[in-house]
């Protein structure tokens, strides 16, 4: 998410008890009197960080940021040497949105979702269309099967060395991140660490084209490198708990809800294609498709600038 407006500070956060031993982190900033916007973080496995709140004009919006299960500094961390992710699915993460919407008094809100955020908003949007105003979209995903085929053993044609590497590390198993489940949650904190670091380098190989991409995955530390590979591998091992094709088949409930999809055309590790086709199922949603951006949101800070302009100016 491009940084458009300076730095600010929550004026109210907490922990939110959302049941089966879970207690997830959430702050709000701007004006506490504002078009409420809350934003979901990507990953499954990633957290919220402090330059989400800058895309939102601090004079308008009440920004809502939140943690997911397990994530960031939410509680029970997946970086713990043990931890019970079986209460973690996107159902759990859609229930845990509308105790949150209910725990601020907020009846309807601004969706924003980058990557697997993505796919978490149009499930949300999906189940309460009555509670979202407009859902603000970038990098978009469906959490189909075939985008994780993708990403986790196609798109190894575009980077035959590293995936080699990849796929080696659990001897080219037939469902890769299935094996690498089995793996992060070893009872060897070395087999554990390797695991994490091997699909670390796998996300950092494919996330970008462009030549002067910095590593993100490679440079964390350890305990967080093995919180969002445990998270994303127990997603995408079990279809990101979704029936095939769900997101698509269920668009036509976000009739009557305006949004904005904004997608790199580089994005090589999600093609251009779920977003077409979630813009044929959802005519409401603006298709922009940024020429020389890839995965992530930092470059596509215009397209959404204008459309919160016009959301705002409407509220």
């Amino acid at each position: 998410m491009a940084a458009q407006y300076p730095a600010i500070e929550p004026h109210d956060s907490g922990m939110l008890d959302v049941g089966d031993g879970h207690r997830l982190y959430w702050e709000t900033s701007g004006n506490p009197h504002g078009k409420p916007a809350v934003v979901l973080h990507g990953g499954p496995g990633g957290r919220s960080s402090p330059g989400m709140r800058r895309s939102f004009d601090p004079e308008r919006y009440r920004i809502v940021l939140f943690d997911q299960r397990n994530c960031g500094r939410s509680t029970p961390f997946a970086g713990e040497p043990e931890v019970d992710l079986s209460a973690n699915t996107t159902q759990h993460l859609v229930a845990d949105l509308e105790r949150l919407r209910e725990h601020l008094g907020i009846d309807r809100w601004l969706v924003w979702g980058g990557s697997w955020g993505v796919t978490l908003a149009l499930v949300y949007a999906e189940t309460f269309p009555e509670r979202v105003t407009e859902l603000c979209l970038v990098a978009i995903t469906s959490g189909d099967q075939g985008e994780i085929d993708w990403i986790t053993r196609d798109v190894g044609r575009v980077f035959p060395r590293e995936w080699e590497a990849f796929a080696g590390h659990v001897g080219h198993a037939a469902d890769l991140p299935a094996a690498y489940d089995r793996l992060l949650h070893d009872p060897d904190p070395r087999v554990r660490a390797d695991a994490a670091a091997a699909w670390c380098a796998w996300e950092d190989a494919h996330v970008s084209l462009a030549p002067d991409h910095r590593p993100r995955f490679t440079v964390m530390a350890p305990t967080d490198q093995l919180a969002i590979c445990r998270v994303v591998t127990h997603y995408w091992a079990r279809g990101c708990f979704l029936e095939p094709g769900q997101v698509l088949r269920d668009a036509h409930r976000l009739a009557g809800i305006p949004g904005i999809m904004v997608h790199g055309r580089f994005d090589v590790s999600g093609p251009l294609g779920t977003a077409w086709a979630l813009h044929r199922a959802w005519p409401a949603g603006e298709l922009v498709v940024v020429g020389d951006a890839g995965h992530s949101s930092a470059s596509m800070g215009a397209p959404f600038g204008a459309f919160l302009d016009r959301v705002a100016g409407v509220s």
